[in-house]
């Protein structure tokens, strides 16, 4: 199984894309509502203007006092049975855990087990 890639910048995290139509590497940044594109005929020219994209998206904020979008706060929401929420809330008691810090602990496991 092939893991997808991702450039990574100053905590942004980019696409790598491929147009056969026009021979060029492209990209965005993920998960944010700001569109930040970039492009490259080669990997290294790819990976330098998506940095250029972050810095200028940065310098951008900057300049107008605005506070920059985050890819990933750390911070979700998950909706799951009102019996998995009492299960998971039994297992955080039983083992002094807070329920955040039992998904913590659940999702670590699952991310780390490939």
């Amino acid at each position: 199984m092939t893991k997808q890639q991702l450039l990574s910048y100053k905590g942004y995290h980019g696409s790598v894309e491929y147009s056969l139509e026009d021979g060029v590497l492209y990209g965005q940044v993920v998960d944010m509502s700001s569109l930040i594109s970039y492009e490259g005929t080669t990997i290294t020219e790819l990976r330098a203007d998506f940095e250029r994209a972050v810095d200028a998206y940065l310098a951008e904020c900057a300049a107008h006092h605005e506070q920059p979008e985050r890819s990933y706060t750390g911070s979700f929401n998950v909706r799951v049975t009102p019996q998995l929420h009492h299960e998971l809330a039994l297992y955080a008691q039983a083992h002094h855990l807070s329920l955040n810090a039992s998904v913590r602990r659940a999702i670590e496991g699952m991310v780390t087990a490939g």
